[in-house]
Parts: C-alpha cells; structure tokens; sequence
C-alpha cells in the first residue's frame, strides 16, 4: 500500500509540471489538462517519493514535477514491478505499461548532477478505470492478471522499406496471425537493417515494454546487410535454438532453399525473441508451424505453467 504525496501536471509539452491538491483522471486518456494525456501507452507517468528523497541526499534541488512525472507515491517500489501490475486508488485503475524511458536529451536535472533518476526509475500506465483523485490518497498494487493476452510486438527490417521504398508486407502478416491467435499487439516497427537500431528497439520492448514475444521479419538471409540473427544474439541471455531449428526443419519439408536461413531465437528476460523469415509466404508457414504450441513455452516465461517434461 502506497500513499501519493504529490499530483503534477502541465498544460503544454515541454514545459515542467506543477503541483495541484487534486486531479480528474479519464478513462483512455489520462489526466485532465496534462499535456501527456492521449491515446497512447504512457498517459501517466509514476514515480517514487523514496527515490526522490534520495536524490536530493545528493545535493539536488527538485521540486514536485521536476522529473515530469504525474504522481509522486510514498511506500512503493515502481521500477521493481512487472509490466501488467495494476494500482487501484479509491475508484480509478491503472495499468503498468513501461519502465523507465529513453532520455534522448540531457534534461537541466542531468546537466547539473550529471545523474537524472526518472529514465530509470519512472515508470508509466494506462487508466484502465477513471475518477477523481488527491494528494493522501492511498495506492493498492494488484498483481498483473495471470490470464491476461499475451504480448506481443513486430518488428519489420529492410533497408528499402524503412526508405518508403517497398510496401511492407510480411510485418501484417505476422501482426495479423497473431491477433486471430489472441495476441495484444503493442507494437510494429519499421526499421532498416543494421545492428544498432534492432538492438536498442530490441532491448527496449523487452526491458521497457516487457513484452511476451517479439518476432523480427527479414535480415536473416546471407547478404551483408542481413545481420537480424547478429542483433538478437548480442542482446539476449540465453538462446532458445529449438524453436528457430522446428521452424528451419518445417521449412525444408516445403522448400530446400530453408537451408540458407540464418534465423536464431532467444530468451531476454522474461522476453521471447524469435526471427522470421523475410517473405509473407514464408512468414505464414512459419507461424502456422509455431503459434499452436507457443502458448507453453510462454507460460513458462510468466511462471504459470510447468516445465515440458514427461513421465
């Protein structure tokens, strides 16, 4: 149980927050007049009163809202929660979307202490049920539910259609699949072959968004640039070779030239990353091969199943 000590909002991006006794939150949106409310997955942004308090041990001078955060609450360890944790304050929900962000620009907070705590250890959520609340307000953590969709994201590498040069066509695919197979999209990226922006975009949705499965599509094949398996190994921390081996040995039974796939599959975490190949064919084969028994393996990641092994 947690207690707010503080709700900050602002009326325009960009611009720091301020403190205010009290605040209507709407369903799907967010705060009222919070500039950050919206239709997207960080509508209110959550941050430890402890983790303050310890920052300004160091000699930082910030005031409620420094850090651009929403609600300050006493008594509760954000960044140490799972994605899917939900926090009940008297009539409103909210849902645990994203830990930590990006920090893309060095804000005045880092400039000066050279350290700025709300990249990791703000998080972010999703109002789920809106009222009103005020500061004193006491905070419930409920657990993620345990039969809540598994999560997933897409991510699409070519040169040519990150350039707007081809239409992206095995992406859908595999977002559609999934969704007929009960899966929440939380996200489909474009982005060009290459080591870097995989591995940050991978690193990312695993660490932050904390999603079940990722599935690449493309780079996976003996071209220079085709470093997609490169990318997921360096990020993961242990390898799952069974399933990009099934998916490999699925494939030559349709056509031999699945011998030149370079996929790999992997463990981050609690995060799945599986390579696709690179065609809507293919990638639907693929699928058609792995979605009936995937829901096992993930269950394990979320520890609500029991290991494969057979008296």
């Amino acid at each position: 149980m947690g207690k707010i000590t503080g709700i900050c909002i602002s009326e325009k991006r960009g611009t720091s927050k301020h403190p205010v006794d009290e605040a209507v939150i709407r369903e799907g949106w967010g705060i009222e007049n919070d500039a950050h409310g919206g239709n997207w997955h960080r509508q209110i942004s959550l941050l430890s009163q402890e983790k303050i308090d310890a920052f300004r041990r160091k000699g930082a001078e910030v005031k409620p809202g420094a850090f651009g955060e929403n609600l300050i609450v006493e008594g509760i360890d954000f960044s140490s929660l799972p994605v899917g944790t939900r926090f009940q304050i008297g009539d409103v929900l909210l849902e645990l979307t994203q830990i930590g962000k990006e920090c893309h620009q060095h804000c005045q907070i880092y400039q000066k202490m050279g350290d700025c705590i709300m990249p990791r250890e703000g998080v972010f959520s999703q109002v789920v049920k809106g009222g009103r609340i005020r500061t004193g307000d006491e905070m419930e953590v409920l657990p993620p539910d345990e039969k809540r969709p598994f999560t997933a994201a897409v991510v699409t590498l070519s040169d040519k259609g990150a350039a707007g040069e081809r239409k992206d066509e095995s992406g859908p695919v595999i977002a559609d699949m999934l969704r007929d197979a009960g899966y929440e999209i939380k996200e489909t990226l474009l982005l060009p072959d290459g080591m870097e922006p995989l591995t940050q975009e991978l690193i990312r949705l695993a660490d932050q968004r904390q999603v079940d499965v990722i599935f690449t599509t493309g780079g996976t094949g003996f071209s220079p640039r085709d470093v997609t398996p490169e990318a997921t190994i360096a990020v993961c921390d242990r390898m799952a070779d069974g399933i990009a081996d099934g998916i490999r040995n699925y494939s030559m039974g349709i056509t031999k030239r699945a011998m030149f796939s370079r996929a790999v599959s992997g463990l981050r975490k609690k995060t799945l990353i599986v390579n696709l190949p690179g065609s809507p064919k293919a990638v639907r084969e693929a699928l058609e091969f792995l979605l009936p028994e995937l829901p096992h393996g993930l269950m394990i990641l979320r520890g609500t199943a029991m290991e494969c092994a057979r008296k």
